[in-house]
This record gives C-alpha cells, structure tokens and sequence, in this order.
C-alpha cells in the first residue's frame, strides 16, 4: 500500500520524536508548515505544554516571500523565548527536509540568540 506524502512525513516525525525531547531547561522548537503558513512553538515536552509560539499570521504582512517571513518568525520566536529566560533549545524539523522555509525559521531563531 503506497503512503502518501503527508503519512510518510508523520512517519518521519515520530521516528526523530523518539530521540529527541524537549524539558523546562531546553525546550523543544517545533516546527510546522502548510502550503500557506508556517508555525513554531517552543514545548515542554515533560509537562506536556507549549511555552511560546509564532506564527506568519501573528506578523500580519501581506504575502510576501515565504522563506523571508519564515525568517521573521524564527526572529519573533526567539525574541518570546528571550523574554522568557530561554536561550537554549531542541530543534525538531518536524519530518521535514532541513532547507527552505525550516532553514530560514532555524536560522532566524539562531540570529536572535538561541542556541540549538
């Protein structure tokens, strides 16, 4: 039975989530992105909340560049986190290829003083 792109996604999901795990220390920065937006959120995996999150539509800029707004969203983000005495994390791609828009949200939380 062939998957399609979305179960084999999920399925890359769980198989990084079975390594990695975030805690009240060092967060977890989940990533996730649709056709049209693109979300991050900072988690607390050992008490199973969400500390901060962001998202392109928070910015409320028409469209412009996607791999640009995923920038500023990774810059808002850690700009959350910084003001929550959070300054290292877990980054968790979320099954998804580490370029493009993914890239430019890490690389953005990275300018703003994360540390991965």
């Amino acid at each position: 039975m062939l998957m399609t792109t979305n179960e084999k996604r999920i399925k890359r999901h769980m198989r990084v989530r079975a390594k990695i795990a975030g805690s009240t220390k060092k967060p977890r920065l989940c990533v996730f992105r649709s056709n049209s937006h693109i979300y991050g959120q900072l988690v607390d995996d050992s008490k199973g909340i969400t500390i901060v999150s962001a998202s392109d539509i928070e910015l409320g800029k028409k469209k412009d560049a996607k791999i640009s707004l995923s920038k500023e969203v990774g810059l808002l983000l850690a700009k959350k986190a910084m003001e929550k005495n959070i300054s290292e994390i877990v980054f968790d791609r979320g099954g998804y290829k580490y370029h493009g828009r993914v890239k430019a949200l890490a690389e953005g939380a990275r300018e703003a003083g994360l540390k991965f």
